[in-house]
């Protein structure tokens, strides 16, 4: 059986990345190289951050075309993460708000990506 275990973010700078997924995620980078950072998730799926410019073939596309999910299923914990968003000074692309599937809202990282933070389904 095949599982996605990896997505790919291609990134102007990976060092600039590499420290906001850094403070974001609260962990190290894995992998650490001037094109490439990837970052090991606790549930076996793999972030990567690629510079742009390095990539074979061409990335094509640009940031606000998918979302990246990080679900809280802690009590409160996506009103939490959001007030620490607010904090931090990320930019907020949707404020906090309670959608058909639960509490949500959306930040970008320094590319533009965007991060949905959310509940995970029941």
């Amino acid at each position: 059986m095949s599982a996605i275990n990896l997505v790919v973010l291609y990134v102007e700078d990976t060092a600039k990345s590499g420290a906001f997924y850094e403070r974001l995620l609260g962990q190290k980078a894995n992998a650490l190289s001037p094109g490439f950072t990837a970052f090991h998730m606790p549930n076996g799926l793999m972030l990567g951050l690629w510079r742009k410019s390095t990539a074979k073939p061409e990335a094509a596309g640009g940031p606000g075309a998918m979302e990246v999910g990080i679900m809280t299923s802690e009590p409160g914990g996506v009103a939490a993460f959001f007030e620490r968003a607010k904090a931090e000074g990320h930019t907020i692309l949707q404020e906090l708000e309670t959608a058909a599937f639960g509490p949500t809202f959306v930040i970008a990282d320094p590319d533009g990506h965007r991060i949905r933070v959310c509940e995970p389904d029941a």
